[in-house]
């Protein structure tokens, strides 16, 4: 559903009464939320309303468009107002482009929001950084919830988040949606672009590596718009995983999990009918 946005532009500062005061003594973090885009004009408005209504108020919006033709560039002038930094041209496909975002976000932390995506709730930010208001984490995590293309809830992600998660956590896979992951901006590594399917796995590899304080905040923190660029693409997508178990785990270690994580699939398609 549609949230009807109420902010108003003070000084460059977007303001939520009713929680600016609040943010601002607490002295919160900055966080850069990325939304990557082509060809979303059916499902963007969405993502951008889930974003821009956020109570948290110290955000930075941007969004790479990758030259869309289907009406998306007339979405982005409608909340030109709410988002700090757009842009729309041809790329060479999703990793790109967010490798292009990175480069031009600010924030202490940051969050991929793709279209079709969303926030949870318009809570979902403060609820987060109220959590730790000192000894700030290099990772916070959570689950994700599986919506429809019109934004229905389907269920809770097949995989779900663990108590303690490290990066020894991926040889069971991608326990956490990548759009349930926020990271300091420090970790923030380009994607590895010999992957086309799989590098939001790499790359959530080497943070969690490098990472020594991993906070699970036991929220819900995203919505996730069921297909995505791997679903599309399984069997590719799963050798390019495999390479990168392999690199990572070395071969037995990762030959003894996919038969686990197949069985596992398998199990669940036939109780569930999803995956």
């Amino acid at each position: 559903m549609a949230h009807e946005i109420t902010m108003k532009q003070e000084g460059g500062l977007r303001v939520k009464p009713d929680y600016a005061e609040f943010q601002l003594d607490t002295k919160l973090p900055k966080i850069t939320i990325i939304t990557v885009v082509f060809n979303g004009a059916e499902v963007l408005e969405r993502t951008i309303q889930s974003i821009v209504n956020q109570s948290y108020v110290n955000t930075e919006y941007l969004v790479i468009d990758g030259g869309s033709t289907d009406g998306t560039t007339e979405i982005l002038w409608k909340y030109n107002d709410y988002i700090e930094y757009w842009l729309s041209e041809s790329d060479n496909g999703l990793y790109y482009a967010m490798n292009k975002a990175l480069r031009l976000g600010k924030g202490d932390y940051l969050l991929f929001i793709n279209a079709g995506d969303e926030l949870y709730s318009l809570e979902t930010l403060t609820e987060i950084f109220s959590q730790t208001k000192t000894n700030l984490p290099d990772v916070y995590y959570g689950d994700t919830l599986i919506i429809d293309p019109q934004g229905e809830p389907i269920g809770l992600r097949r995989l779900s988040p663990p108590e303690t998660l490290t990066w020894k956590s991926l040889q069971q896979g991608m326990l956490v949606s990548h759009q349930s992951i926020i990271v300091s901006a420090k970790l923030a590594y380009n994607y590895d672009l010999q992957y086309r399917f799989s590098a939001d796995f790499d790359w959530m590899l080497r943070v969690l590596k490098n990472a020594t304080n991993i906070h699970n905040t036991h929220l819900i923190i995203s919505r996730f718009m069921d297909g995505g660029l791997t679903k599309k693409n399984i069997k590719p997508g799963l050798k390019e995983r495999f390479r990168i178990m392999r690199k990572n785990y070395g071969l037995l270690l990762t030959l003894y999990n996919h038969f686990m994580l197949s069985f596992r699939f398998w199990t669940y398609f036939a109780k569930n009918k999803r995956f």
